[in-house]
């Protein structure tokens, strides 16, 4: 059911199951797929544009994981894009459930991982399995993103939870929402580019220190992980996706809060290799992961410090937890 190696703090099936109806699609296609759009279209209502251009992709920081490829730093070109603002909420993603119909993958393989203390306790029995390398996740039967904590819980509980971003979509789930939205998930370097928001090198998008002055600026585990968080920068769980100071191109949440799914198949090297392409890079034409970036929630540096803007991180397309999320992008016209 599960791999018993964690992706950083994310919970994962197993690679031995089957991806139903997966097509083997490699980034740059899927990029290609999705038509530009100028300002006055709808599609970019609550969007960002991003005017592209050159930046330094990655870092050669002493405090990351260079296994996970962070490093070296390289510098890439991007195109002009839009990018949504916030991570898609609960209530987007409940108005395409809605409207089409869509079964995710957490749904269809009747189970999702769940943080083991936010597990309700009439969901206790439902528990089918802790991840042996992170037993603070476990796979419990009937979580999925309307019931984010297990079939005891709803995002409709709280109405607030609609502003939280919508979690427990596998990759496959966001490239279907970003397809019927007519948007498209962004390449890792997108991503970043974004994310950086027009600076050189920082750690975090304010600067170089997490808490600077003691402010909190983004949502990650306060306290002894995973035994107990404080709830010091006001969230134990998920965040509302306008909380906090966006960067400065305006986007809110780009580290922690929930893991982003990137297009692209992540490897730890490609981009070290004479067929990567330093203009709009979209990785490898496969693999067996894709590119999650962020952070999330549940990082903290005593585990996984992977809030910082150069960090990656990686999941099977089919996994689903309660602490990954997505944002989309489409290109913008006239580049």
């Amino acid at each position: 059911m599960t791999d018993s190696t964690p992706s950083c703090c994310t919970g994962r099936r197993s690679e031995s199951h089957e991806i139903h109806d997966q097509p083997p699609e490699d980034a740059s296609a899927l990029r290609a797929s999705t038509p530009p759009v100028s300002g006055d279209d709808d599609r970019t209502t609550g969007m960002v544009r991003i005017d592209g251009g050159r930046f330094l992709m990655g870092t050669n920081s002493d405090v990351g994981f260079p296994e996970d490829g962070e490093g070296p730093v390289r510098e890439v070109t991007v195109d002009p894009f839009y990018v949504d603002r916030y991570a898609v909420t609960n209530a987007e993603f409940l108005e395409f459930a809605q409207e089409t119909g869509y079964t995710t993958d957490a749904e269809r393989f009747g189970w999702s991982f769940v943080f083991e203390r936010f597990c309700n306790d009439a969901d206790r029995g439902r528990v089918l399995q802790h991840v042996d390398a992170a037993p603070w996740w476990v796979a419990v039967e009937g979580a999925a993103w309307f019931y984010p904590d297990g079939p005891a819980s709803s995002i409709l509980d709280d109405r607030k939870l609609l502003k939280h971003p919508v979690t427990h979509v596998s990759w496959r789930d966001a490239a279907a929402y970003a397809k019927w939205a007519d948007k498209r998930l962004p390449t890792e370097a997108e991503w970043e580019y974004a994310a950086r928001g027009g600076h050189k090198q920082r750690r975090f998008p304010w600067g170089d220190r997490l808490t600077p002055d003691g402010e909190f600026r983004c949502n990650t585990w306060q306290g002894e992980f995973p035994e107990h968080n404080t709830g010091a920068d006001g969230y134990i769980q998920t965040a509302p996706v306008d909380a906090f100071e966006p960067n400065d191109y305006g986007l809110y949440n780009v580290v922690g809060n929930v893991w982003e799914w990137c297009l692209d198949w992540f490897s730890p090297d490609y981009h070290t290799t004479d067929e990567y392409d330093y203009d709009n890079p979209t990785g490898p034409e496969s693999g067996d992961e894709r590119v999650m970036r962020g952070g999330s929630h549940l990082c903290h540096r005593s585990w996984c410090n992977r809030y910082r803007l150069g960090a990656r991180s990686k999941n099977t397309p089919d996994s689903s937890t309660g602490n990954i999320g997505f944002r989309c992008v489409v290109d913008a016209a006239g580049q």
